[in-house]
């Protein structure tokens, strides 16, 4: 296999098998401090967990880039670029920082180029080289960043770099994650760009999925994404096709099916499970969805296809 460099941006990724190789990882706390330019042969993620900071990137002897980071930002510079940090004064930040290049792997975790193969915003991501990325993170990214660093710090790195010991496969397979999870937020993050509505319906669906259980209104869902009601009404009815109570109701249902079916909670209490208080509306509501009661596809032995028994999306 070619000799291998710490950049994100090789072909050699795309065409052998590679896997990861850990240089650094590590939590740190600043305080206000001034870095000096450096730069070094792999390719570094910089999570803001707390605080503020700023990062100059310089892509040139006489071009140079500032970037100020929050709290859930985080910065990716590949191999070789320099930069620096600087924390100013009446500020910190608490950082997570990994440092990372690649080394041919025959593990049981996917390869870079198998995931690459079967993810295309990886394999976009792969073939459009930038110097740094910033991104911002609803959280995903930070959770599987962590996850990854407490296996480095239980297992160590062997001779390679790579996760030695019994977390052998949980480094890898983390890895394989948190870099399928970057490059769906590039990829979101170009939609955005082009087309920023998309956006807040996307964080709009988020705050559904994550409140369903509970009773939510839409100003409430409008307040959450920083829209007006009315504003937030136009758009997700635009890129759905349904309105933010028709979505909300057929996710409920959804859930509702899926408890029915999966496990042994008394169909009386299912609709507290999906955030509708009144039992009588739950009945009413699956009833309308899936074209029976929730005791009649409870005791039903076939279950019927749910996509082809959906309604069409209510005029509002």
């Amino acid at each position: 296999m070619p000799e291998m460099n710490g950049s994100l941006f090789q072909q050699a990724l795309l065409d052998g098998e590679y896997g990861p190789h850990f240089f650094a990882y590590y939590y740190k706390q600043w305080n206000p401090y001034t870095m000096a330019y450096h730069q070094h042969n792999s390719t570094e993620i910089m999570y803001l967990i707390s605080g503020s900071c700023v990062v100059d990137v310089r892509q040139s002897a006489d071009a140079e880039e500032r970037f100020r980071l929050k709290r859930g930002e985080l910065i990716m510079l590949d191999a070789n670029v320099p930069h620096r940090l600087i924390v100013e004064e009446g500020a910190a930040c608490r950082m997570l920082n990994v440092e990372f290049g690649f080394t041919a792997y025959a593990g049981a975790a996917p390869s870079i180029r198998s995931l690459a193969s079967e993810e295309a915003d990886l394999e976009t991501l792969l073939q459009e080289p930038f110097s740094s990325l910033v991104l911002s993170d609803p959280e995903e990214v930070f959770h599987v960043l962590k996850s990854l660093v407490l296996e480095l710090d239980r297992h160590g790195i062997d001779g390679d770099g790579q996760g030695g010991g019994h977390g052998g496969m949980m480094i890898p397979l983390l890895f394989s994650e948190l870099l399928l999870r970057l490059s769906r937020l590039r990829r979101e993050q170009l939609q955005a760009s082009q087309q920023p509505s998309q956006l807040y319906v996307r964080r709009a669906i988020e705050f559904l999925h994550q409140n369903y259980d509970r009773s939510i209104q839409v100003k409430e869902v409008a307040a959450e994404v920083n829209l007006h009601p009315g504003y937030l009404h136009r758009i997700f009815r635009g890129h759905t096709g349904r309105t933010l109570t028709d979505y909300l109701n057929m996710l409920r249902m959804e859930k509702a099916r899926m408890l029915l079916g999966q496990s042994e909670i008394p169909v009386a209490e299912i609709a507290d499970y999906v955030g509708i208080s009144s039992r009588q509306y739950f009945h009413l509501l699956f009833k309308k969805y899936a074209r029976c009661t929730p005791v009649e596809y409870r005791n039903s032995v076939e279950r019927f296809s749910w996509a082809d028994n959906q309604p069409e999306p209510e005029e509002r």
